[in-house]
């Protein structure tokens, strides 16, 4: 079976995926790098964004929103191989999130689809986004 998203239903999928799994990835000694100037770019692109009264607009908006918004700007995010001598370094693109995310295992991506996912789904995704493949767990 082969599942067709829109652009956007990946980009929903890939952030919370990045809620619920990017500290899961710690695990396998991996963290997540992008440019500090992407990051404030980012963070002011969103801010303008915000919805008055929203919990956003009280709080800001929360690292995994940024990360998106990192992509959605043109900008890149790279999972970082601490324990494997970089062997494992990975760089994605909002393209590689609009091409993936479709492409993690049927039933990790229906669970997180259905809202009943968890952090191993959400590894799964991660993995498949970032790799291409689910290389670890």
């Amino acid at each position: 079976m082969e599942v067709k998203l829109t652009t956007g239903e990946a980009e929903e999928i890939f952030h919370s995926a990045l809620c619920n799994g990017a500290s899961y990835l710690s695990e396998y000694g991996f963290s997540l790098d992008y440019p500090n100037e992407k990051y404030r770019e980012a963070k002011e692109s969103l801010n303008g964004k915000i919805e008055e009264g929203s919990f956003r607009a009280k709080y800001g908006p929360c690292r995994e929103d940024i990360w998106v918004e990192i992509l959605r700007i043109g900008g890149t995010l790279t999972l970082i191989d601490g324990e494997n001598e970089g062997h494992y370094n990975s760089t994605i693109s909002l393209n590689d999130v609009h091409e993936r995310v479709e492409k993690s295992p049927l039933k990790h991506l229906m669970d997180m689809i259905n809202e009943n996912d968890d952090a191993i789904t959400a590894d799964v995704i991660l993995q498949t986004v970032f790799f291409n493949d689910v290389i670890f767990g």
